[in-house]
């Protein structure tokens, strides 16, 4: 039996402040998480929703995803295994929003997802309901209250995790307040978000191992230095 999902993005203005919103359906009850971006685009936010719904599940998970974004279903359904082919190229140029495409790819090839696309704002329940998280997440990324409405459940969404907690994946890092600056420096200049920078670089870090860390460090250090 697949526990269906509701994922919802947008930005307003797009580009602009953006935010995500997920209505997951388990069997134990329903679960809501929203979040937003200061400065994203409705497509990036879209496929955030995704990426943070199918990151709830274990690997194995069957899910049924319903998305009113063409984008994001035909992005998974239609088009990334030509991306792929083709070194995550277009006829036109590099794929977009590649960073959040790939990592929506690795988190659907590990479980049983049926994409299912939706016509938004046309009564289906859990549809609706993504698009009010996703305003909330909107709200809370330009550091507004949330609206008199916000259900108690869209609050405790909106809540940070206790420290305690583990993250729905991986281990949480510390990051000095240096090291975080240059970091978003970086992803700022990369076009994307300092958290999808991140773990770009550390995938790169644990792909090439010490060895290969310590030959790119060398190759940098040496590109630095000033000319004798």
């Amino acid at each position: 039996m697949r526990t269906i999902v509701y994922a919802d993005g947008g930005c307003d203005p797009n580009p602009g402040p953006g935010g995500w919103g997920v209505v997951i359906q388990a069997p134990e009850g329903t679960v809501e998480l929203c979040g937003g971006d200061p400065q994203s685009t409705n497509n990036r936010m879209e496929l955030t929703a995704a990426i943070r719904a199918l990151e709830h599940f274990p690997e194995g998970a069957a899910i049924e995803m319903r998305c009113d974004s063409q984008y994001v279903v035909k992005s998974v359904t239609e088009w990334i295994r030509g991306w792929k082919l083709k070194g995550w190229r277009t006829t036109t140029g590099p794929v977009k929003n590649v960073e959040l495409m790939q990592r929506l790819d690795e988190l659907a090839a590990r479980r049983d997802v049926r994409w299912v696309w939706v016509k938004g704002h046309a009564g289906e329940a859990g549809n609706e309901r993504a698009d009010r998280l996703a305003a909330q997440g909107r709200r809370q990324a330009l550091g507004l209250p949330p609206r008199p409405d916000a259900t108690p459940a869209a609050l405790a969404a909106l809540a940070p995790a206790p420290p305690a907690e583990p993250a729905p994946r991986g281990t949480a890092i510390p990051v000095d307040g240096a090291l975080g600056l240059r970091l978003a420096r970086a992803a700022k200049q990369a076009g994307t978000t300092p958290q999808a920078y991140a773990d770009e670089v550390l995938r790169l870090a644990l792909d090439l191992g010490p060895d290969g860390l310590a030959t790119l460090r060398e190759a940098a250090r040496t590109r630095k230095a000033p000319a004798a």
